[in-house]
């Protein structure tokens, strides 16, 4: 048999969980230093462009917290007892007034009862309770409030029972005795190990209708009570002494006998050795004009227990912490189910960057990420390098790999301008399934053809050498350039294969970088500008490629302030030696023997630093492009383009993105 119920995942139609903007956010935040596991928190937190975040749920459980305790005050109970006294004394000294057949004296005496009752509600009530209505309805109020702190005080551990007892018989409240010395008795057995299973069940079946949650388990009933019974204390503790003081003054009128408050008060030893671990000591402030009864104030409190839980659980502080933690239930209860289905969004979101080869622990046990996940941000980096290199100089997307070359063996779609060869079966495969089932037979149009992509012929050498100096960092320009080796990383491993890049990072000293690690690399405070080490390292990846056309792209911010001497120790000067400017230069020179296009990208404005680059530039007929550091990528990129083709005439920033393999124009 089948059942159904009301769905309630959130909408049915949504599509399925995009890590692209969680993985382009991340990939940002850790070229700038964040570690992957920090950086995909900080995306949980922030949440996406149509997604919220943790910070916006937890802004939320804030704003829910605050609503409570400015909307509602605790003297709720205090004020309907304080009513229904004024009402008794009203009413009996009404039928006083026209009574015409009782005694002067007894009237008298009556009277004064009236007019000398305590200020305190608790006192009147004690002072009246051997006194004798003569009006009806004065005598109702009375009780009722008698009935009504009995349900108050059981409301307040069993919720719903303020209901459930309006109107109680002697009968009902004899069975809610029982009820409580049967479970004080089972719990005190708990206390002592001595209960069973089978003592629930046989609670459970004597009592059920009592507890419509349907626990499964004593532990799970001691939860449940315990949490409420905690709450109520916590509102106790939330109430001014006066107020405290005049509850348990009106306590022992519950119900017309003390009997209940005995039983209550058992019952909250119990609950309080069994589960230490609640908050019995907490306390709030309320500030609002909405009064509370007890039960009702009870579940203020049990909800604001729940917030503040959801809070913790939200702010993922503690060790250990990861999003099932958050109790969608809950979450559900206070503040509906829109927001349960945000929290399960950035719990697939999570997963999805865990389990679809996003990210992985390392050797080390430390999160990071993966080659897959590179590619990914290397093709965001790479359309966002052709926007900007086709917004500047009217080229398109930087996708194509070769208009004159080896056949690739794969295919894609043609676009205006495209000399390469039809793909022919792709193309009469898109056009038979797209157009299958029209009048006619398959028919075709022009998104239908597919072209063989080709490779280019030329193979590079090609050595970018970044400098990583704290002046970078300082600068703005640490993410700019770790983006523009990315960019740059993945156009060669994706369209040209045949070329060698190499990635040389040089602050004090130089070395060759894997691009993971490059993109990690956090800033550091070197002291100095190493040019001549990362020209070494250049002219040692040039030469392991004799028959490759070898490219030199040097990004730097200052001149060079630090060689290797001798005997590989790194030699500082400010400002720069002679000595240090000569062995840059003597191995620039050695470049250009070995007949390298070289291209220098100078940050920054300072004017020592234009001189030196322009000249080393016209040393060795290379170039000079000056970018803003969010134009970098496009720069390098384009200049690696140029250098692709037939050897381009020093110029403009736009003389290097035309070059053979890349259509321009």
């Amino acid at each position: 048999m089948s059942r159904y119920e009301r769905y309630a995942g959130g909408d049915p139609l949504a599509p399925p969980v995009d890590i692209a903007e969680a993985l382009d956010a991340i990939g940002q935040d850790v070229m700038a230093g964040y570690s992957p596991e920090r950086a995909m928190r900080e995306f949980l937190r922030r949440g996406g462009q149509d997604q919220a975040g943790l910070d916006d749920l937890a802004r939320r459980v804030a704003e829910r917290r605050r609503e409570l305790t400015q909307r509602h005050n605790l003297d709720g109970t205090l004020q309907q007892v304080k009513e229904l006294l004024d009402k008794a004394v009203l009413e009996e000294r009404k039928q006083l007034a026209r009574d015409v057949t009782m005694d002067d004296g007894d009237r008298a005496f009556r009277e004064m009862r009236m007019e000398s009752l305590p200020d305190s509600p608790a006192a009147a009530v004690t002072e009246l309770g051997d006194y004798d209505w003569q009006s009806s309805d004065a005598r109702a109020a009375y009780e009722e409030i008698k009935d009504l702190l009995g349900r108050e005080m059981l409301d307040q551990r069993f919720a719903g029972m303020k209901q459930a007892l309006e109107n109680a018989t002697d009968e009902d409240r004899a069975a809610i005795n029982e009820m409580l010395g049967d479970l004080n008795d089972l719990l005190e057995k708990r206390a002592r190990g001595e209960d069973t299973q089978q003592d629930f069940e046989d609670f459970m079946a004597k009592h059920g209708q009592q507890f419509p949650e349907r626990p499964q388990n004593l532990d799970d009933l001691l939860d449940s009570l315990a949490q409420r019974a905690a709450a109520a204390q916590r509102m106790l503790n939330s109430m001014s002494p006066e107020q405290r003081q005049e509850l348990m003054d009106l306590s022992a009128a519950a119900f017309g006998s003390p009997a209940l408050m005995e039983q209550l008060d058992r019952l909250d030893q119990n609950l309080m050795g069994l589960r230490p671990g609640e908050d019995w000591g907490g306390s709030e402030q309320f500030g609002g004009d909405q009064g509370l009864g007890l039960g009702d104030g009870t579940g203020v409190l049990q909800d604001i227990a729940d917030l503040d839980a959801l809070a913790d659980q939200l702010a993922q502080s503690y060790r250990g912490a990861g999003l099932d933690d958050i109790d969608l239930d809950r979450l559900t209860k206070q503040l509906g189910r829109d927001a349960a289905v945000d929290a399960q969004r950035l719990r697939d979101l999570e997963r999805a960057l865990r389990e679809t080869g996003t990210m992985e622990r390392g050797f080390d046990g430390d999160l990071r990420l993966t080659p897959k996940a590179m590619r990914q941000l290397g093709k965001a980096l790479l359309r966002d390098v052709a926007q900007r290199m086709s917004g500047r100089q009217g080229q398109r997307d930087v996708r194509r790999s070769g208009a004159a070359g080896d056949l690739t063996g794969g295919s894609r779609p043609w676009e205006f301008g495209d000399t390469e060869p039809w793909n022919v079966p792709r193309t009469v495969l898109n056009g038979t399934l797209r157009r299958a089932g029209e009048a006619g037979g398959p028919r075709f149009s022009v998104e239908d053809i597919e072209v063989q992509e080709t490779e280019t012929r030329t193979q590079a050498a090609v050595a970018l050498c970044v400098d990583t100096s704290f002046s970078m960092a300082m600068d703005g320009r640490w993410v700019p350039m770790k983006q523009t080796a990315l960019a740059l990383h993945t156009l060669i491993g994706s369209r040209f294969r045949g070329d060698d890049l190499e990635l040389i990072a040089f602050g004090r000293h130089a070395e060759t970088m894997r691009i993971e690690q490059l993109t990690a690399l956090d800033a550091r405070w070197d002291k100095g500008t190493n040019l001549h080490h990362a020209l070494l390292l250049a002219n040692r990846h040039f030469r392991k490629h004799p028959t490759a056309q070898p490219v030199l792209l040097v990004v730097t911010d200052g001149e060079p302030t630090s060689h290797l001497g001798p005997d590989g120790e790194v030699n500082f000067s400010y400002p720069p030696h002679p000595l240090t400017i000569a062995l840059a230069v003597r191995e620039l020179d050695n470049a250009r023997r070995l007949g390298a296009q070289t291209t220098f990208f100078r940050l920054g404005e300072d004017p020592g630093l234009a001189r030196f680059v322009d000249s080393m530039a016209r040393r060795v007929d290379g170039s000079v492009i000056a970018p803003e550091a969010d134009d970098l990528g496009a720069a390098v990129v384009g200049s690696y383009l140029g250098s692709r083709g037939p050897r381009q005439t020093p110029g403009s920033y736009g003389d290097f993105f035309g070059g053979r393999g890349f259509w321009v124009g």
